[in-house]
């Protein structure tokens, strides 16, 4: 009996041999960690084979949190096909135990809990592992709107987000003031992006957007470039009123608000400058897995 992983996207395939734990330190790791996971907490039957075949659209290191959305998705796929009884708060938690805790793989918790729950949260975090994840009732007139205000924006980098968060962690752990006036910034900016959706507010929910860019900023030196500038700059003049790096920066997307009847002209000038712009499309949905019939 093997076990066979097929990260499609990579173009790579492992075989190996099923029954025992696969070493997690290299190779496809998200897939030998999800593995030996559930082989561990007996899910799986270690007398039966089983292959694993992946892909993502999105490229890893692209800032839209895919490592996560993938590591979610096979434990939400492998779930299915053992049966398990996980919720979405377990699945999202097991997620984030597979790739920060036994990976070690740098990086916060928001995005397993967006991939698992999906839709327009508000999402609170707090000490022991404990998480409220909060669906906001958003006139469906204003998440309309906000689809339409929004663009990303491929920068054609593609980082290694471990060196930013690291160096974000050292000036935190040292206490470095203007970095812990930073975060603080970014945590409230959080409530106020709420309270302006709620409200329908989007001029407002741009303003803090743009506040927590240049707080964002100044927690590491790496998080913008020439490029990333540059880009910015051309959305601006096209039309944008507000504009973020997606994840931790140094490349990957980065995403706009613009009038809806300007989006057309931003997504045409950021292509012109060589960038990858696309419209967004929100969804109400979380991870899905289904059985084949």
């Amino acid at each position: 009996m093997k076990v066979i992983f097929d990260a499609r996207d990579k173009g790579v395939t492992e075989c190996h041999a099923f029954g025992t734990p696969i070493d997690s330190s290299f190779g496809l790791r998200l897939h030998r960690g999800i593995f030996n996971r559930f082989l561990e907490d007996g899910v799986l039957s270690r007398s039966t084979g089983v292959t694993i075949v992946t892909t993502a659209d999105a490229l890893a290191g692209s800032g839209l949190g895919t490592s996560s959305a993938l590591v979610v998705a096979m434990c939400e796929a492998m779930r299915e096909y053992a049966g398990a009884p996980l919720g979405r708060y377990e699945l999202a938690h097991l997620a984030f135990e597979i790739e920060r805790r036994e990976l070690r793989l740098a990086g916060g918790k928001q995005d397993q809990y967006s991939a698992a729950f999906g839709g327009v949260n508000f999402i609170e975090f707090f000490d022991q592992d404990r998480v409220i994840v909060n669906p906001l009732r958003v006139h469906r007139n204003i998440l309309l709107e906000l689809e339409a205000s929004l663009v990303i924006c491929f920068t054609g980098l593609s980082r290694d987000s471990d060196a930013i968060i690291d160096a974000q962690i050292s000036r935190i752990v040292s206490k470095d003031a203007g970095v812990v006036e930073a975060m603080l910034s970014l945590k409230e900016a959080a409530f106020a992006m709420k309270r302006a959706l709620l409200a329908g507010d989007l001029c407002a929910f741009g303003d803090t957007l743009n506040r927590s860019w240049l707080s964002k900023k100044s927690t590491a030196a790496t998080i913008s470039n020439d490029l990333i500038e540059r880009l910015l700059k051309i959305g601006h003049d096209a039309g944008a009123y507000a504009c973020k790096v997606s994840g931790a920066g140094g490349g990957g997307f980065l995403l706009f608000m613009t009038p809806p009847e300007r989006k057309s002209e931003l997504i045409g000038a950021l292509n012109v400058a060589g960038g990858e712009a696309t419209p967004v499309r929100l969804t109400e949905d979380g991870v899905e897995a289904w059985t084949q019939p």
